[in-house]
Parts: C-alpha cells; structure tokens; sequence
C-alpha cells in the first residue's frame, strides 16, 4: 500500500491566515502610492508644459491664453483637465490639472502660478480622508 502525502487542514489555515496578515498590510499601502501616482501624473502633465510657457512668454511677453499656444490641450491626461486658469496678467498667469473621475483625487487641483520670483506649484481641494498633502507628491515640492 501507498502512503498518502498531503497537507493537514491546520497546515491549510496557517497558510490562509499568514496571507490574510500581509494583504491587511499590503492593500492599505497599495491605495496610498495609488493617490501619490494619481497626483503625480497630474504635476509631471503640467510640469511639461512649463517650458513651452516660458518660451511662449519670452517670444510675446505675454502669458498664453490658450493651450493651443503652448502645444497643448484640455484632455491631455487621461485623469484630468489641463486649463490655463483666470485671466493671465502680463508675464503672469496659472496652470491648472483639474483631476477627473478616474482619477482617486477626484475634485483636487494642481496648479503652477508664475509670480515675478518663478514659478509655484500647489495642491488644492484634496479629500483629507486620502491623508497626502503637497510634500508627499513629487514635483511638487
């Protein structure tokens, strides 16, 4: 006769609670680099266009007040809005990322403000429940 090999049933529910135990952790921490990507993306999609504004504006000496202007358009991410926000005054004037619903910092804002002293990005409106702030995304900082 044979002997039968196998795993025992307490062998089967070890396994299950030790893996039960690391996507506890590892689930939690997935979301959040999720929100840091999200947001990320956004920044760099704005960040792109930061020289071509720059260059539009030492050609005009005017800030752009269109996309269209600076080789860009509103849906260029798949997570959000690019728009250039307000009305621009001279040199000075915003780029904003208005994150969509695809996005998990959907109603957040990220913007770059050229001021005299350069450029500055902030972050806006984003759910405090998601516990990132502007420090947390790159490129942003």
């Amino acid at each position: 006769m044979k002997k039968q090999q196998g795993f025992t049933l307490i062998e089967l529910l070890i396994v299950v609670a030790i893996i039960g135990v690391l996507s506890a952790i590892a689930i939690p921490a997935y979301k959040e680099q999720a929100v840091k990507a999200d947001a990320s993306s956004g920044v760099a999609t704005l960040r792109s266009l930061l020289t071509n504004t720059d260059l539009h504006i030492q050609e005009t000496a005017k800030f752009p007040t269109t996309l269209d202007q600076i080789g860009a358009n509103t849906s260029m991410s798949s997570l959000g809005l690019v728009t250039i926000d307000g009305t621009p005054s001279g040199a000075n004037g915003t780029l904003k990322f208005a994150y969509g619903k695809k996005s998990a910092l959907s109603g957040a804002d990220a913007k770059f403000v050229r001021a005299a002293d350069g450029w500055k990005c902030t972050l806006a409106n984003i759910p405090t429940t998601l516990g990132i702030t502007a420090d947390d995304v790159k490129g942003c900082n």
